[in-house]
């Protein structure tokens, strides 16, 4: 057996780098990893996944998937409520949000967000295209998200700003994250052009990117001996394996006054005197993050009946 970086995923043919030699070849999974897929898991290998193959089977295949650092998956449809996993053994992710055109979405970045929190992910927000922030929109985003501890880096691609975003992606792994047209590809042709990735117009009438990517796949950045996985944009992102109970950790930011609320298990979703809801009234959370909690929230499955998460008897006063 022979072990491989997985780079590139197409239906069921996986590109995979082997790492004793660098070559690149296309590999088919065995049947077997399907068979021993778990229930409610849609793709069996992910960018990133470190596998072992055969390189003298008809056809060569992807044999094994060696143990995980960490993934990342989300739900795979409106349709479809397996879990599909994006991306697998990253050092962080990257969020490449544009503060206009396409206009930045809360709901978008709290999700995503959200999700490396759960999985421990570490993520970066960078809010692109400052150049055209002309009313000062940044530095209410860069507020909001730093209160919940997210690093932001702020960068304009088509300007050649980009020392700090290059040194964010030195020395590691990291994926990019984002709306079609936020820059993704703009800002890695901009540190590597010999990448030529398709860049996309946006749409003049609803101020949303085209699609340019349309799958998954790892590039090497030579001069900062970094690689990246840059992934297709995804409308809509649904979180996969957490239940109502435990998103609430999933927002950094509510913790200070959460321990205030009434019931010890609250939700901060309709439980009377709670300290979260009142925090954001008094302007003291951001109420785009408290309404992005609240839609995720009503697309997640309650923890079970005999969890540890039951709520309690009211405190004593």
């Amino acid at each position: 057996m022979i072990v491989g970086r997985v780079i590139r995923g197409d239906a069921r043919v996986y590109h995979v780098e082997l790492l004793e030699t660098g070559e690149t070849g296309q590999f088919a999974p065995r049947g077997k990893l399907f068979d021993r897929l778990e229930d409610g898991i849609k793709n069996p290998v992910a960018v990133g996944d470190l596998v072992e193959v055969s390189v003298d089977g008809d056809p060569p295949a992807v044999e094994r998937i060696l143990e995980r650092k960490n993934y990342l998956p989300r739900i795979a449809s409106s349709h479809d409520p397996r879990q599909q996993i994006l991306f697998a053994n990253v050092d962080q992710l990257i969020v490449i949000a544009s503060v206009v055109k396409p206009n930045f979405s809360s709901n978008r970045t709290d999700r995503i967000l959200a999700a490396c929190q759960y999985y421990e992910i570490p993520a970066v927000l960078v809010l692109n295209k400052m150049d055209l922030d002309r009313d000062g929109q940044a530095k209410e985003l860069r507020r909001t998200y730093e209160e919940a501890r997210i690093p932001v880096v702020e960068t304009t691609a088509t300007e050649g700003e980009l020392g700090t975003f290059a040194e964010l992606l030195r020395g590691k792994i990291s994926v990019l994250y984002g709306a079609s047209g936020a820059g993704k590809s703009t800002l890695l042709n901009a540190i590597q052009p010999g990448l030529d990735l398709r860049t996309g117009k946006i749409s003049r009438y609803w101020a949303t990117g085209k699609h340019t990517t349309t799958f998954s796949k790892m590039h090497t950045l030579d001069a900062l001996d970094a690689r990246v996985i840059d992934t297709p944009g995804i409308r809509v992102f649904r979180l996969a394996g957490i239940n109502k109970f435990e998103l609430r950790d999933c927002f950094p930011e509510f913790a200070p006054f959460q321990k205030k609320c009434r019931f010890d298990g609250c939700t901060h979703d309709h439980e009377p005197e709670c300290a979260v809801f009142d925090a954001v009234e008094r302007g003291l959370l951001a109420p785009t993050r408290y309404a992005s909690y609240v839609e995720i929230m009503d697309e997640l499955v309650p923890p079970p009946l005999d969890d540890s998460h039951e709520l309690p008897p009211d405190r004593e006063p």
